[in-house]
């Protein structure tokens, strides 16, 4: 048999329930917008020469971004800039800022830290900035890379222990 459950549609704080309900009418509310730092999203991969970290930072200008590395932390840092958008002014207006309807893409700074295993080398690291995508190439050491051994079969190994 199911079970029914009385529905209470002002349980809680009117404020709340309010909140709730422009909240989601309108979407995320300034108050809320401001609270959310921006963290850009990151992809690390390793293969068998490198680690590759890609960071999404669209807006941002290379050479506002600050890459370092110390006591094997990566970190990125930098900072996406809000800019209002001015409309032209003909002859005789002056220039105005546009009115934005939805404002959802995060702005401010950011710093994103990661650790570094001692198995690459941080004096080879390679940084390259295209659409958008800041991509990192940290190469392995050369004792840290993937060594194939080979098996000898029937030498003398194989002689030694049928003695």
């Amino acid at each position: 048999m199911a079970t029914l459950d009385r529905w209470e549609p002002f349980r809680g704080s009117y404020d709340s329930q309010l909140n709730r309900l422009f909240s989601d009418f309108f979407g995320r509310t300034s108050q809320e917008q401001n609270l959310t730092p921006w963290v850009p999203a990151v992809d690390i991969l390793e293969n068998e020469h490198e680690l590759v970290v890609k960071a999404d930072l669209p807006d941002i200008k290379p050479e506002e971004l600050d890459i370092r590395v110390e006591n094997n932390i990566l970190t990125i840092r930098g900072e996406r800039k809000f800019e209002k958008v001015a409309r032209s002014a003909g002859a005789g207006e002056k220039a105005e800022d546009k009115n934005y309807l939805r404002v959802e893409r995060s702005y401010g700074s950011f710093a994103r830290s990661f650790s570094l295993a001692n198995t690459v080398n941080t004096e080879a690291i390679q940084a390259d900035y295209k659409d958008g995508v800041l991509t990192l190439s940290i190469p392995k050491r050369e004792e840290a890379k993937p060594k194939q051994i080979k098996v000898k079969v029937g030498g003398t190994a194989a002689a030694a222990a049928a003695r």
